[in-house]
């Protein structure tokens, strides 16, 4: 009897322990932008073209590497895998400011695609999205950036005004 009632206080206590459920990307990008601070969630693909043209002569690298104050967050949507290699043969990656998270739906096909994230449309890779303590501040959803444009907008964000 002494045995049994061990047992079952054992029971009791493995079932009451319950691993908790990892947090989705959507929920990890979301804390991230919580910080202070300036945060660039850039949404995009290891096979998209746009993605390549913007990747070229270590664009990103270089962007990435001249705003060292500003939090970079790279979600790659609709791949398999996480692109880190094509971010690596670019210069992206080793940065102490820069974050990539791969989104748990890598599904190309229409109908079953990821087209939100935090309820914003994702129409278009690449995305990329300007973020001031937790707050949307731009949006560029369709394309490729232009780095003096994407520069500026992060400059008005990092600006002590509150829009």
């Amino acid at each position: 009897m002494k045995n049994f009632l061990a047992l079952f206080v054992l029971l009791a206590a493995v079932s009451g322990l319950r691993a908790a459920a990892p947090l989705t990307v959507e929920q990890q990008v979301s804390e991230a932008i919580k910080s202070t601070g300036v945060t660039v969630v850039h949404l995009w693909a290891p096979w998209c073209p746009n993605c390549a043209e913007e990747m070229a002569k270590n664009a990103w690298a270089k962007f990435i590497g001249s705003n060292p104050k500003v939090n970079f967050i790279f979600v790659t949507i609709w791949s398999d895998e996480d692109g880190r290699a094509v971010l690596a043969k670019n210069g992206v990656g080793p940065q102490k400011n820069f974050h990539l998270y791969l989104h748990e739906n890598p599904s190309r096909i229409d109908g079953e695609k990821m087209m939100t994230f935090w309820g914003l449309p994702v129409t278009w890779t690449p995305s990329t999205w300007i973020f001031r303590n937790g707050r949307l501040r731009y949006a560029i959803n369709y394309g490729e950036v232009r780095w003096p444009m994407l520069q500026q907008l992060v400059n008005d964000t990092t600006g002590n005004w509150d829009r």
